[in-house]
């Protein structure tokens, strides 16, 4: 074979090839990966270590006869390069090109919208019994990590396939990470199962047998019949999955492709659900990545020969570096305050004050809905617990935040990182929904700093406040640079212009200050038209007045800053302009325009209420796709341009404000 990228061969040409063959298959598809994720950036550790998993899992089966669910999905590239996606596979993670993850209408090879891990195995369960319901032949398989494996709902679906007895496959791709390193029990026993010398022994007595005879599934079939009384029972360290009514296989070597294939055919000779424990490298093939596979989960572009990122645009921090930094403060200065992280240590900006306050430092595992009760706990106990948590993976503990935190007023406060578009992973991570949730929750606070220093002052008003949660929605990326003026807002929240501090970056050394509650800041003064703009799109909202008053239109600008309790005197004050425009980096439906509409109706009907017409700005009620910020932003028309347009034709009368 060529060095080409052509020659990879597809899920179907595989078969006929040799396990020599299979081998230089997986070097040329590594060559591949680092090729295009160099320049496009990706999940590039996870990919390289399941290559010699995804070509025995199309070695063996008959996809997408077959059917295979993938767990969150990072590992997936192999998979779309044997599945008649090698040719443009340039285009990953690019606007309108091919997706990061599985996704069913870019093949009929993908099976579910996979980007959140542990549902893998309800999904592949779904797909078995519809199998038996329909009486058809297909074999499911669910290919999990040993992370992914530690949520609770991957447990709740193991019960119940357990329980059930159904003819399915689960490999177990573990190789001890998932975004951070795996941490908690369930990582201690594959643990102590890796490295058991008993269990590596009877391994090497099994891959013997293999080598030596080929026999196999007779080996493994009366290992799997006597399990439960058997010598394995006592040599092994813990029969987990065996007790829960599911034979398991291994650990073996997840870069041996023979070993792989000969544990497939066995399961599809088993009565009943089988476990494939394979031990595999993240980042495997490419030694930066191997050395440092948890900077080479999620990366950016990079230079291929070394490894090194190519760097940011700007010296501006990002504002979770943002974050990072101020927590570390704020935490020398009270020792109540303790962080929460759901196996996000690095992508939250918790690596910091986890080497700084050890004890005081709590990485759940993927077990979001724990993460927010294990706060209500400690928050119980009477400490000060901050969770930092993605947007789109708050989404999963929203009972527990309810329930557990809210509803008993404790004062945990919600770090809420990714919160609107994030750009080339896609629609199961964007953070679009947070606005709808957190508002809807009695006793929550809700503060959308847009700024660094914004940010800072946020932090430290949250962590002040008393009488229930608070929440901080940020966005991915670097702080902006804004307008550092307020100009003077009488009628809007007393103090407001005065006590408030501007909303610049990048943030300063300056102590952090205490934000007015409920109050927001008037950066600009307008008679024309009032725009309302939270988070990143105060930004976009400065662009707005800028280009308006190019065109004889002068606008009003407010950072908002909260969202709930929402300043409603800097409401009814834009009010008095004939239009009010709302912006937010998130859904419109039920999200910040809607409360801006809904203390307009509440007012509506007082003496000398202003009747300004309101158009909102935002997210649409549909998924968004993958690609730049700056291309979803141009798709989506929230860049100054598109925006000022819909602001003349509501001007002029021609389109309804409701669109």
């Amino acid at each position: 074979m060529s060095d080409s990228f052509f020659d990879i061969p597809s899920s179907a040409d595989i078969k006929a090839l040799s396990t020599a063959q299979l081998n230089e298959v997986a070097a040329h598809i590594r060559k591949r990966l680092i090729e295009v994720t160099s320049v496009n950036g990706g999940h590039l550790a996870s990919s390289l270590g399941a290559v010699e998993l995804i070509l025995a899992l199309h070695y063996v089966y008959h996809f997408p006869i077959d059917r295979l669910v993938f767990d969150v999905g990072h590992q997936s590239y192999a998979h779309k390069l044997l599945t008649e996606r090698a040719l443009g596979f340039e285009t990953l993670r690019t606007y309108r090109g091919l997706s990061g993850f599985p996704r069913r209408e870019e093949s009929p090879f993908d099976t579910h919208d996979a980007g959140h891990a542990s549902d893998s195995l309800s999904i592949a369960l779904g797909y078995a019994l519809a199998r038996d319901l329909n009486k058809s032949s297909e074999r499911v398989v669910a290919f999990i990590g040993d992370a992914a494996l530690s949520g609770g709902l991957a447990f709740e679906a193991l019960n119940q396939i357990g329980q059930l007895g159904i003819n399915m496959t689960i490999l177990l791709n573990d190789n001890e990470m998932s975004i951070s390193r795996s941490v908690g029990a369930l990582s201690l026993y594959l643990g102590k199962a890796r490295t058991s010398k008993p269990y590596t022994t009877l391994r090497d007595t099994v891959e013997g047998h293999v080598s030596n005879t080929g026999r196999i599934g007779r080996f493994l079939v009366n290992a799997g019949e006597t399990v439960k009384g058997s010598f394995k029972k006592l040599m092994v360290p813990g029969t987990f999955f065996e007790d829960m009514g599911i034979v398991t296989i291994g650990p073996i070597d997840g870069h041996d492709i023979e070993a792989v294939c000969e544990a497939l055919r066995f399961s599809q000779k088993a009565t009943g659900p089988v476990l494939i424990h394979a031990v595999t490298q993240k980042g495997r093939g490419y030694a930066p990545a191997e050395m440092h596979p948890d900077v080479f989960h999620g990366v950016g572009c990079y230079d291929p020969h070394t490894g090194s990122p190519n760097g940011k645009t700007t010296d501006n921090p990002t504002f979770t570096s943002v974050f990072s930094k101020a927590l570390l403060k704020e935490a020398s200065l009270n020792e109540d305050i303790v962080a929460i992280t759901a196996a996000m240590t690095d992508g939250t900006g918790l690596k910091p004050f986890k080497e700084a306050f050890e004890g005081r430092f709590f990485d759940v595992g993927i077990a979001e809905e724990h993460a927010v009760a294990l706060a209500g706990g400690l928050a119980l106990g009477g400490k000060l617990p901050v969770v930092a948590i993605y947007s789109s993976f708050l989404q999963r503990s929203f009972d527990q935040l309810i329930i557990d935190v809210a509803l008993q007023k404790q004062h945990v406060v919600f770090c809420v990182d990714r919160a609107g578009l994030v750009g080339e992973d896609g629609s199961t991570h964007h953070g679009l929904f947070d606005l709808v949730y957190l508002r809807s929750v009695p006793n929550m606070r809700v503060i959308a700093p847009a700024s660094g220093e914004q940010l800072q002052d946020a932090f430290h008003t949250a962590l002040v406040m008393e009488g229930g949660p608070v929440a901080l929605r940020y966005p991915r990326g670097e702080t902006p640079l804004l307008a550092a003026t307020v100009l003077p807002a009488a009628g809007v929240a007393d103090g407001v212009a005065a006590g408030a501090v501007p909303a610049v970056a990048p943030a300063t050394e300056r102590p952090p200050q205490i934000l007015p509650i409920g109050k927001a800041i008037k950066l600009r003064d307008g008679v024309d038209v009032s725009l309302l703009a939270l988070g990143r799109m105060v930004e976009q909202a400065q662009d707005v007045a800028k280009l308006l008053s190019e065109r004889g239109i002068e606008a009003a600008v407010y950072n908002m800053l909260w969202v709930k309790p929402i300043d409603e005197d800097a409401i009814l004050q834009a009010a008095h302009t004939p239009l009010i425009v709302t912006l937010e980096e998130g859904v419109i439906t039920g999200g910040f325009g809607s409360a801006v509409l809904e203390v307009l109706a509440r007012t509506s009907s007082a003496d000398n209420c202003p009747q300004a017409r309101v158009l909102n700005v935002g997210i649409p009620d549909a998924f968004i796709g993958h690609g730049r910020i700056d291309e979803l932003f141009a798709e989506l028309g929230l860049t100054a341009s598109p925006i000022v347009e819909r602001i003349e034709r509501v001007l002029e009368g021609s389109k309804d404000t409701t669109d």
